[in-house]
């Protein structure tokens, strides 16, 4: 695995939200992306409720997606593609379950209307920027004082 790719797995671990959807649909709604073991199985889990619009789209079976996170804590700036589809992994659903969860679903973990979502990515366009100020400031004063270029991260096409 390159080492932007496990970079990119290591920042999404810390993304708390991003834009979902399939391509059939030009909405892109909320969700928060959800990783087991730090993505190793090469998945970002959703947990969504039946009668939403990315559950409608998915009923007839897997679809073409996409996500994108711009989130400057983790400093993960991705458009990933990929394909998405409904999953009935009970032990995913107990794995990636969280407060934040839990507050969407008045049975918890058993209530009927919660639908698990498989996004399975392809390909993504990803940079990783810097979430240090001092480290912003140094790099923009080091250019201004250069002429060079500031260091602020990387830029790549990952494909999974």
């Amino acid at each position: 695995m390159s080492d932007h790719k496990q970079e990119f797995w290591d920042r999404l671990g810390d993304v708390q939200a991003g834009m979902l959807g399939t391509d059939q649909d030009d909405m892109l709604v909320p969700m928060s992306p959800n990783l087991r073991d730090g993505g190793k199985d090469g998945q970002i889990w959703f947990i969504t409720a039946k009668g939403t619009d990315i559950v409608n789209h998915l009923e007839a079976g897997a679809r073409p997606s996409r996500l994108i996170v711009a989130d400057a804590k983790s400093g993960l700036y991705a458009h990933i593609k990929g394909d998405m589809a409904i999953s009935n992994d009970r032990a995913v659903l107990e794995e990636i379950w969280s407060p934040v969860a839990a507050a969407w679903f008045e049975d918890g973990e058993d209530d009927p209307d919660i639908r698990l979502v498989r996004f399975t990515p392809r390909v993504a366009e990803a940079s990783g920027s810097t979430t240090s100020a001092v480290k912003f400031f140094y790099e923009t004063a080091k250019a201004n004082l250069t002429g060079a270029k500031p260091n602020e991260g990387w830029h790549a096409t990952l494909t999974f």
